[in-house]
C-alpha cells in the first residue's frame, strides 16, 4: 500500500530544499515517507541534471570580493552560469557569497584542491557538489571560474567592484614602514587605483612586466601598419617608437593618465602621495576579473 504524503511533509521538504513541489512528492514517495532520504533522492537527482548539464556554456555570472576590517587582506571570485537571470537568483547569489567567503578565509592553492575540499557552509559536501546540485536544482550550469586572493603585512589592499557586479578589482600597495595608522588615507589611494584599474583596463603595473614576446608582436603589428599606410622607411622606427609609446600608457597601470585628474599619471600620483606621506609608496599588484574573460 503506498504512503500517504501530506501537503504540509511536501511544503516542508521544500523549504529545506528548494526543489519544486511535485519532485519533492515524488522524492518522498520514493522515500516511503521518509524525509531524509528522500532529501538524498533530490540530491542525487540534482547531481544527475548536473551531470547533464556540465557541457553546457556558462558565460553570465557575477564578481565579488571581499576585504578584512585591517585592509590587509582581499580576496575576489568569479562564478558563472547561463544567464543573466539566474545571476540575479537569490540562491545563486547566496551561493556565491558562501564560495567567497570560504575563498577569503581558506586562501586555497588553486582552483582543483579548493572544488575538492569540503565545503564550509554545507557539511558534507565538496565545492564541486554544492556547484553541482545548485546546477540541478536551478537548472542551469554553475560554475566557479576562478579567484584570486592578495596579502599584506606592510601596507593595503582595496577592492573595488563595478556596479552590476560584471567587473572587479583587487589593488595592493606596499608602504615601507608601514603602521596601522596609516591604513585610512593609503586604502584611499589604493581604491582610487582599484577604480582606475577597472575603468582603463591595464594589463600590467610596469612596462618591464610585458614579455619580449608580446611587445615584438606588437611592433611587428606597427610595422605592418606604417607599411599600409605608406610612411618612408627612414622613418618607420620612430614612428614605431612612438607607437609603442602610447602601447605603454595604455596597458601598463604606472603610466595611464589618471582618470580622476589627467593633469597626472597613476607613477605622479603615488609619487606626489609618497611625497605627502613621508614614506615610499608602490603598487605591488592587482588582480583584474571582468565577467567571461
Amino acid at each position: 500500500m503506498a504512503t500517504e504524503i501530506s501537503a504540509t511533509v511536501v511544503m516542508q521538504l521544500r523549504e529545506k530544499t528548494g526543489a519544486g513541489m511535485m519532485d519533492c512528492k515524488k522524492a518522498l514517495t520514493e522515500a516511503g515517507g521518509d524525509p531524509e532520504k528522500a532529501i538524498e533522492i533530490l540530491r542525487q537527482r540534482g547531481l544527475k541534471k548536473s551531470a547533464e548539464k556540465a557541457s553546457r556554456v556558462a558565460k553570465e555570472g557575477i564578481i565579488l570580493a571581499a576585504v578584512n576590517k585591517e585592509n590587509s587582506l582581499g580576496s575576489i571570485i568569479e562564478i558563472n552560469c547561463e544567464t543573466d537571470f539566474v545571476a540575479k537568483n537569490d540562491d545563486f547569489v547566496k551561493f556565491a557569497k558562501n564560495v567567497l567567503d570560504q575563498v577569503h578565509h581558506t586562501k586555497p592553492v588553486d582552483l582543483n584542491s579548493f572544488l575538492s575540499a569540503p565545503a564550509g557552509y554545507d557539511k558534507g559536501r565538496t565545492v564541486a557538489e554544492t556547484a553541482g546540485e545548485l546546477t540541478g536544482k536551478i537548472g542551469e550550469k554553475i560554475a566557479i571560474k576562478r579567484f584570486a586572493s592578495l596579502e599584506t603585512k606592510s601596507g593595503v589592499i582595496a577592492v573595488y567592484i563595478h556596479p552590476g557586479n560584471k567587473l572587479g578589482v583587487l589593488v595592493q600597495l606596499e608602504v615601507e614602514g608601514y603602521s596601522p595608522a596609516l591604513q585610512e588615507q593609503t586604502h584611499g589611494l589604493a581604491h582610487d587605483i582599484a577604480m582606475q584599474a577597472a575603468a582603463m583596463s591595464p594589463t600590467c603595473i610596469n612596462r618591464t612586466e610585458i614579455p619580449q614576446d608580446v611587445i615584438e608582436k606588437e611592433m611587428a603589428i606597427l610595422r605592418e601598419q606604417g607599411k599600409t599606410e605608406g610612411k618612408p622607411e627612414k622613418v618607420m622606427e620612430s614612428i614605431i617608437k612612438g607607437r609603442m609609446e602610447k602601447f605603454y600608457q595604455e596597458v601598463c597601470l604606472n603610466e595611464q593618465v589618471f582618470v580622476k585628474d589627467s593633469s597626472k599619471t597613476i607613477k605622479e600620483l603615488v609619487a606626489e602621495f609618497s611625497k605627502k606621506l613621508g614614506k615610499p609608496v608602490v603598487i605591488h599588484k592587482f588582480e583584474r576579473f571582468r565577467l567571461g574573460e
